[in-house]
């Protein structure tokens, strides 16, 4: 009878050398130091972290779940990832910490992994907005009772405050979005495809993040070109709707180094826009550069929202708003991440800080059959300053740099 080789249901191995990270060893001590801070004001002897955003902030390490289960456990003198073997070393050589891999020989095993990294610390942070029911239960079948503490919203306002070196690198994003912005412009005619200029404006910013920053995972960058009725909604996907003259144009690139998403969005038109389209692109442009003005330490979010609201109001606009003025930048995506509580609109009272990064993205949509049909938008990333705020985007905007001739 063939014998059959014990398998572990987890192992370590630093297979290779640590690769380059996007930030230095302070830099994510300082992040752990600040995460240990929240530990303590609970009253927490560990915390398991879940998400991709929060994981990637704290270790380096972005994975890639394709249904399987991801952690980190952060304890007083600790941090550790627990990953699939799928991926092999990868996980230990992008991140600063520990690395525990885990097999799937049996139902569980991850469980087990951050069963013996959390040990019995009668209470545990969790994150409320990540954890779902089946892994509740899953948390409490191998870890046995444990007293859960909802971490998410400090370590969301915690990623809220910029330091000097992810400013650094959301400044680099907004300089690439300004080249794939340029790349999808020069890339509009009569007769092309909106996937044939979102090709050109993500290869364009593909080659540059792998010009300048070598080390870093090329991963995640894209595109959104959208034209004609696609124009209606800020995230519709590309299409292969050919462009015609007459037609609104919405472009959307988005640079991703190292999971920090940056944006640069535009309202262009190809050929001579009609009054009506003409005097709503000009609307939202105004609203664009009266929110650039409102952006300042000390402001609070519903108010900003507020004032540009009334902007609207009194244009006979405020019915095409289509979402929020603006949010946060940092560690996010639109399969993960979000800093939910440094957004631009009604409910959230957030005060700007210094530090801060955030976007001014109004967006106007017109109804089809009605004049001026399409969707209207124009987006900044700007730092918050002691002073007020620096724009960080370069692209220009309006129809007097974006008419684009048919």
């Amino acid at each position: 009878m063939l014998q059959t080789p014990e398998r572990p249901d987890r192992f370590t191995c630093h297979n290779g050398a640590r690769a380059p990270l996007p930030f230095d060893a302070p830099e994510y001590a300082r992040r752990l130091a600040a995460l240990r801070g929240i530990m303590d004001r609970h009253d927490l002897p560990a915390v398991l972290l879940t998400s991709m955003h929060n994981i990637a902030y704290y270790t380096g390490f972005l994975y890639c779940s394709f249904g399987r289960p991801y952690g980190c456990v952060v304890t007083a003198d600790g941090c550790t990832t627990v990953s699939a073997n799928i991926d092999g070393g990868q996980p230990w050589r992008r991140s600063h910490c520990e690395n525990v891999i885990y097999t799937d020989w049996q139902r569980d095993n991850f469980w087990r992994a951050v069963a013996a990294l959390v040990g019995a610390p009668g209470r545990l942070g969790i994150e409320g907005d990540h954890l779902t029911l089946a892994a509740r239960d899953a948390l409490d079948r191998i870890c046995g009772p444990l007293q859960l503490c909802d971490i998410a919203p400090a370590t969301a306002a915690a990623r809220m405050r910029k330091s000097p070196a992810e400013i650094a690198l959301i400044r680099e994003g907004a300089r690439i979005a300004d080249l794939g912005g340029a790349a999808i412009r020069d890339a509009i005619r009569p007769g092309a495809r909106e996937i044939d200029v979102a090709m050109a404006g993500r290869d364009a910013i593909e080659a540059e993040i792998a010009r300048a920053h070598p080390g870093s995972e090329l991963r995640d960058s894209w595109v959104w070109f959208q034209s004609g009725p696609n124009t209606d909604g800020a995230h519709n996907p590309v299409t292969t709707r050919a462009l015609r003259p007459g037609d609104l144009l919405s472009l959307n690139a988005f640079p991703m180094i190292s999971g920090y998403y940056t944006a640069l969005e535009r309202t262009l038109h190809l050929g001579a826009p009609d009054a009506e389209t003409l005097r709503l692109w000009r609307a939202n442009v105004a609203a664009h550069e009266l929110g650039l003005s409102l952006l300042r330490p000390g402001a609070r979010c519903a108010e900003i929202c507020a004032e540009l609201n009334r902007f609207l109001a009194g244009e006979g606009l405020l019915q095409h708003r289509s979402f929020g003025y603006g949010h946060s930048f940092g560690i996010l995506s639109h399969y993960y991440g979000r800093e939910a509580g440094l957004e631009l609109r009604e409910d959230i009272d957030t005060v700007l800080e210094p530090g801060m990064v955030v976007s001014m993205e109004p967006m106007l949509w017109v109804p089809e059959g009605r004049p001026g049909a399409g969707g209207y938008r124009e987006h900044d990333i700007l730092v918050v300053t002691p002073e007020g705020a620096e724009n960080l985007t370069g692209f220009p905007y309006g129809p007097e740099a974006n008419v684009i001739a048919a």
